[in-house]
């Protein structure tokens, strides 16, 4: 539905990509565990929603997901900065990762703020 000059699929999908090098590399223990399980479903949720987003039936449906894309880009920042803190060795790589999807989540905050401006200006 919207058409930007950059290609947000291919990138929230490296990010997913990214994501889950990145928890392949951490130690596992029972701290661990449980939060790199939560990041990696959150982390790839948002590019799966963005996928379904883009093959909406409706702007309604669009606009949900794209709001499903930033609640999901929002938690990943939460799980980053778990993680950070419960392996200290993955903070740059965490540090590196909440960059990205901080960018995200402000795309998807913009997509969702000119979809509200265009249906408040409709008369």
């Amino acid at each position: 539905m919207i058409k930007n000059n950059y290609n947000l699929e291919k990138r929230t999908a490296e990010f997913g990509e990214n994501v889950i090098e990145f928890v392949r590399s951490l130690k596992k223990d029972i701290v661990s565990i449980p939060i790199i399980s939560q990041l990696v479903r959150s982390a790839t949720s948002i590019g799966a929603n963005y996928m379904e987003a883009n093959g909406a039936s409706s702007k309604k449906d669009f606009r949900n997901k794209i709001y499903i894309c930033k609640k999901e880009s929002r938690e990943t920042k939460y799980w980053l900065q778990m993680i950070a803190k419960a392996d200290s060795m993955a903070k740059e790589s965490a540090r590196t990762l909440w960059k990205e999807v901080h960018e995200l989540t402000l795309i998807f905050s913009k997509i969702l703020l000119t979809m509200e401006k265009k249906e408040n200006f409709k008369v």
